[in-house]
């Protein structure tokens, strides 16, 4: 590992300090995955959300948002119908052969979750005849197909267009058990889900920005000197304290796996 220290438009009335002919992003998002991208109250909501605002207003830059569901999300930024993909976004070896990612920005688990009576365990929820749900396309979805389905398990995998469906139907009995992200799994808590986490499966997953393979809009450099410059003035902290009160701040850049071949120095907007 190495070390890295439905369409609306939001722009210019959000950003205040952009000009007219400032570039604008139409930046992909999936506005169902708390506490990163979700609406409420009519409004696009989340870390990814204001981050994003925060990142253009710094670089000058002016950002749309299209909600999309998440598994269209990467074909869409690899077809270049969307400019970067912003909702929280785990990096993959399979990713990475067909996005490039910006400077790691957090790190995250995957949690387990059951209902709030459930007497399984972080074991007997992943096995012998259970059935699991995930996000179709998510980075969990993949474990659970690859490490329990395909080990003939008796897990029976069930793919949802997001972790909110979910939950629900984790609570009429249609699942035994949900795996999601810690901080999706912690915001459904802090909502009231009657829900708990039993365990935890994968560990410290770097997240990031993307954009299309070989950044063919030089955007790299825009935006890692905006994720900088947000965690340098301390907005970063501020934003993740209002979605996630008390969370850790991680330092910025987080670590970036060696098989991200976007990151052979020197790194775009970052060197260090």
């Amino acid at each position: 590992m190495r070390k890295f220290a439905t369409t609306v438009v939001c722009a210019a009335a959000m950003l205040g300090t952009t000009s007219a002919n400032a570039e604008t992003l139409t930046a992909g998002v999936e506005a169902a995955f708390p506490p990163w991208a979700y609406v409420e109250g009519g409004e696009y909501k989340g870390i990814a959300i204001d981050a994003m605002r925060a990142i253009a207003e710094e670089q000058g830059m002016d950002v749309e948002f299209k909600d999309l569901p998440w598994p269209s999300l990467i074909p869409a930024l690899a077809k270049g119908k969307i400019d970067i993909l912003v909702t929280g976004l785990n990096v993959t070896p399979d990713r990475a052969k067909v996005l490039d990612f910006s400077i790691p920005w957090w790190e995250n688990d995957d949690e387990v979750l059951v209902t709030e009576d459930s007497n399984l365990n972080v074991v007997t929820a992943l096995c012998c005849g259970q059935t699991v749900g995930a996000q179709g396309g998510s980075t969990q979805f993949t474990w659970i197909e690859e490490n329990l389905v395909n080990a003939d398990t008796g897990v029976e995998m069930r793919g949802y267009e997001d972790y909110v469906t979910a939950v629900e139907d984790m609570k009429t009995g249609r699942l035994d058990s949900v795996v999601t992200s810690t901080d999706t799994a912690q915001t459904l808590i802090s909502k009231g889900q009657p829900i708990k986490i039993v365990g935890t499966i994968q560990q410290n997953q770097p997240q990031a920005l993307a954009v299309q393979e070989g950044d063919p809009h030089e955007l790299l450099a825009k935006i890692n000197k905006g994720i900088m410059a947000i965690y340098n003035s301390g907005q970063w902290g501020e934003i993740m304290h209002r979605y996630q009160p008390g969370v850790q701040i991680r330092q910025i850049p987080t670590t970036m796996p060696d098989y991200v071949d976007s990151y052979e120095k020197p790194i775009p907007g970052y060197s260090n």
